[in-house]
């Protein structure tokens, strides 16, 4: 081919933008926007304001961690509120031992909570179906006693953390940690879209849909999935790391509440498994309802409204919100 040819027009023209670009680029303007908004918004924001933000993208990372295993993958993990766990007496035992900026206790928060599901996962994953889901059931359980029987943590009676000094940029230290949940929250959700697009999703998709046969036609069934429980334990670790400055006080009932369990796995379902973006929207939606009647109602009815919300959607549109979103663009055409 002469150059000639090579410097026409058709030739020099970019790319079209692919689907894949478009979403990541979705991920970092919705993710640069919110931190815009936080930043800016500054003290005009109540306090409250900024904890039931954090309440959700709390959830938003826990939905996505639970997704990569439970969505992806289909293999119901009970255990979530054991890795939230793990990671908030990480920050604990860290802050009591060796005192460090939070990041950092995130990151060792997160190789924890990897290498306890990377251990869980090789010792139970040859386990289907709701043996699987006992067992991590019981890991939550296992780790509850421990900690309940430790006293260097606090045990059965909690321990206070004492929230740093803030200064800087931010107006207070609960708006330090919307922030690096809003930043957690990008990072859970890019990984869980790497992973749907990537082989590791197409081979849990294939595990998902029939392991037997999966296995028969060469895919590694049991490395993809102690790649996804590593994934999906050092994510939910990571969402727990923050919490102990959250809420200054944790004891085992906290920590190993039945609340994030049931949330962790409500949100993506109501979404829509198997998409980065279900437990995204089930996490917006569940996350800011169960706000609001805390506040006009009661706390209480948090749980209530969860398994009403689970029974209708498990029914009724058991895809969650995307299944009702694509059904309706097919209907269009």
């Amino acid at each position: 081919m002469s150059r000639q040819a090579l410097s026409t027009p058709e030739l020099r023209k970019p790319a079209p933008i692919s689907g894949r670009s478009r979403s990541g680029l979705a991920i970092m303007l919705i993710g640069a926007a919110l931190l815009a908004a936080t930043m800016l918004l500054g003290s005009h924001i109540g306090e409250y304001y900024y904890l039931a933000t954090y309440t959700i993208l709390q959830f938003v990372v826990l939905g996505t961690a639970w997704n990569i295993l439970g969505g992806y993958g289909g293999y119901v993990n009970f255990g979530t509120a054991g890795f939230f766990a793990i990671g908030c007496y990480t920050t604990i035992v860290l802050n009591k031992m060796f005192p460090m900026p939070l990041f950092f206790e995130m990151l060792i928060a997160a190789a924890t909570a990897g290498v306890v599901g990377f251990g869980t996962g090789y010792l139970t994953l040859r386990l289907r179906g709701v043996f699987f889901s006992i067992a991590t059931l019981a890991l939550a359980i296992v780790l509850q006693t421990l900690i309940v029987n430790w006293s260097f943590v606090g045990g059965a009676r909690g321990v206070y953390v004492i929230r740093p000094a803030i200064s800087g940029f931010f107006v207070s230290y609960v708006q330090f940690l919307v922030v690096l949940m809003v930043g957690l929250a990008i990072f859970a959700v890019a990984v869980a879209w790497a992973v749907e697009k990537s082989w590791i999703g197409i081979g849990l998709a294939a595990i998902r849909d029939d392991e037997a046969a999966a296995e028969t036609s060469g895919v590694p069934s049991l490395r993809l999935k102690l790649i996804a429980t590593t994934m999906s334990g050092a994510l939910m670790g990571m969402a727990g790391a923050p919490f102990p400055y959250y809420v200054t006080y944790v004891d085992p009932a906290t920590a190993f509440s039945l609340a994030i369990a049931v949330n962790a796995i409500a949100m993506p379902l109501v979404g829509g498994t198997a998409t980065w973006w279900g437990p995204v929207v089930g996490a917006i939606l569940l996350g800011s309802a169960q706000q609001i009647l805390t506040v006009t109602i009661s706390s209480a009815a948090n749980l209530f409204i969860v398994g009403v919300l689970l029974v209708v959607f498990v029914t009724v549109a058991p895809r969650g919100v995307v299944g009702i979103v694509r059904g309706w663009k097919r209907g269009r055409k």
